[in-house]
């Protein structure tokens, strides 16, 4: 077992293998450690999250180190069995690659059995490990940009169903109907690691045009299908007029990341907070996250309070200060312009907006899927009942946010932690990390942002060289084989198979969240306790 740093309040474990990862993972879901999140599982690793005000992570590496990596009996695990047809585009493809006749690959496919190892990619999308060491073929040369969704396919050593449609480049040799992902159950994916998974060949599932799987959160069309938020004429609310960028945003899903989701929410945590309490709310109440402008109206009386990146404020023909609440009576509006500074704003109103909570939050994740769609002109927005009594608004709410916000062309400093994975570059490439400014691309977005500058080159020996996909924390540095980093934000992939040379502090990835297209930027290593010392520059024991 490898311990390695993650970010400040994380570790990236290291296994030999994944069965070591699941055994490793199911340990912590059975019996926890105090301080420690939710686990997210690699090919051969585990990401373990943690709050170093509970426990260091020296403390933790060595409480990891102690567990004892034994599965659990087979019979104790879940099984499930997933009904496929076998007439997948790629299935005749697929079997001339392994030599064997599309018979012999249903056959051996049916026949295997298969766990799930982790869950990534998209929410409820179980990478499932077999038994038949045979039974591996390589991915597509060209992906597809549209893959049906409950599609059965191969890829490596993995099988897989996609939860929904999606782009991807694995095999396609069958479909299913089966609900592997339902944002409605208590359980939305139907896999997860440890599971056991049996595919039972059948002649007929629904005709196409039938089949819809529940947990499908996207029409024919690609448009989600989650319930329409409209505002009765005769209810109290906001209307949107006019919008640059506006999604629905609170502090995000945490919690599901073992079924493959991220907690995304908020990129700016402390100026949604500072938003709520402005107004009475509860830290977490869904807010307005706004790029580019907005303009709202209110339908009867409401009290907002606008924090973050903030432009020029116009309220019924009042200018109010950042951060202090102020009143909009019934049909008074709203003006955001955009701002000099920064990137987003947040805007609260007392009561919350009360859009329809998916897995048990309201923000819009881009990635994934969940939550409103961006909100446009017309869109009429519900907001809740304030508690009782009187509310505990506070006025300076957003001193303790506030902070510097840099203009495009101006240089932030972001500080960091090295690794999990800066010893796929040599010195000379960390010191090009630390030592040049970056600019923030206008390809950027609450994905990630993408940087421009000297690319950073891997060692002669990892050119070329896979990394098994492993779970990535927000404010990861991922290094793509360009060279070109970018810097992952609250809606990037769990896992992914590009080496993370390094990570944001937990402290500055609001800001990083606040950087706009054409800042510039320098990392600067923050020193931290490691959870192993090293032995050489740039790699771990």
């Amino acid at each position: 077992m490898r311990v390695r740093t993650a970010r400040d309040d994380a570790l990236l474990v290291e296994l030999d293998d994944l069965d070591q990862a699941v055994a490793l993972y199911e340990s912590l879901q059975a019996d926890p450690l105090p301080g420690v999140g939710v686990p997210v599982p690699g090919a051969r690793t585990l990401l373990v999250p943690f709050r170093p005000s509970a426990v260091g992570a020296a403390e933790l590496a060595a409480a990891l180190r102690a567990r004892p990596l034994v599965r659990r009996a087979a019979a104790e695990a879940r099984t499930v069995e997933i009904p496929v047809r076998y007439d997948g585009e790629d299935l005749a493809e697929a079997a001339a690659l392994l030599g064997w006749s599309p018979e012999e690959l249903v056959r051996r496919h049916t026949a295997a059995a298969w766990t799930v190892g982790f869950v990534g990619f998209a929410p409820g999308f179980a990478y499932l490990t077999g038994d038949d060491p045979d039974l591996v073929v390589p991915r597509r040369s060209s992906p597809r940009t549209r893959v049906p969704a409950g599609s059965v396919a191969l890829a490596g050593p993995y099988s897989g169903v996609y939860p929904r449609e999606s782009p991807g480049g694995w095999q396609l040799v069958g479909r299913t109907d089966a609900p592997v992902w339902d944002v409605t159950r208590e359980r939305p994916a139907l896999l997860l690691p440890g599971d056991r998974v049996r595919f039972v060949a059948v002649d007929a599932l629904p005709a196409p045009a039938e089949v819809r799987l529940e947990n499908d959160l996207r029409d024919g069309d690609g448009a989600r299908a989650v319930p329409e938020v409209v505002l009765d004429a005769d209810r109290a609310g906001l209307e949107v007029v006019g919008a640059g960028s506006v999604l629905v945003e609170d502090l995000g899903r945490g919690g599901a990341e073992g079924a493959g989701v991220s907690a995304s929410g908020a990129l700016d945590r402390p100026s949604l907070r500072a938003a709520n309490r402005a107004v009475g709310n509860p830290p977490g109440a869904a807010v307005l996250e706004s790029v580019g402008g907005l303009r709202l109206r209110a339908h009867g009386p409401q009290v907002l309070a606008v924090t973050g990146a903030v432009g020029e404020i116009v309220a019924g023909g009042r200018t109010p200060r950042p951060g202090t609440p102020f009143a909009l009576d019934d049909g008074e509006e709203l003006r955001l312009a955009p701002p000099a500074r920064g990137v987003r704003s947040y805007v609260a109103v007392r009561g919350g907006v009360a859009v329809p909570p998916v897995l048990g939050s309201r923000a819009t994740d881009v990635l994934a899927g969940l939550g409103p769609d961006p909100l446009r002109p017309g869109d009429l927005l519900p907001v809740g009942a304030p508690g009782r009594g009187l509310p505990a608004v506070d006025p300076h709410a957003a001193d303790g946010a506030a902070r510097d916000l840099p203009a495009p062309g101006e240089t932030v400093v972001l500080d960091i932690v090295l690794g999990p994975r800066d010893d796929w570059f040599d010195p000379a490439t960390i010191d090009l990390l630390t030592g040049q400014e970056w600019t923030v691309t206008p390809r950027s977005n609450r994905i990630g942002l993408r940087l421009d500058g000297a690319p950073l080159l891997r060692r002669p020996d990892r050119e070329g060289a896979e990394l098994p996909s492993e779970g990535c924390v927000t404010g990861a540095i991922q290094v793509p084989p360009d060279g070109l980093p970018v810097l992952f934000l609250a809606d990037h992939p769990l896992t992914g198979g590009y080496p993370v040379v390094g990570a944001v502090v937990a402290d500055h990835v609001p800001l990083a969240g606040q950087l706009p297209p054409g800042c510039r930027l320098r990392f600067r290593v923050r020193p931290h306790a490691p959870a192993t010392p090293r032995t050489t520059p740039g790699g771990h024991p």
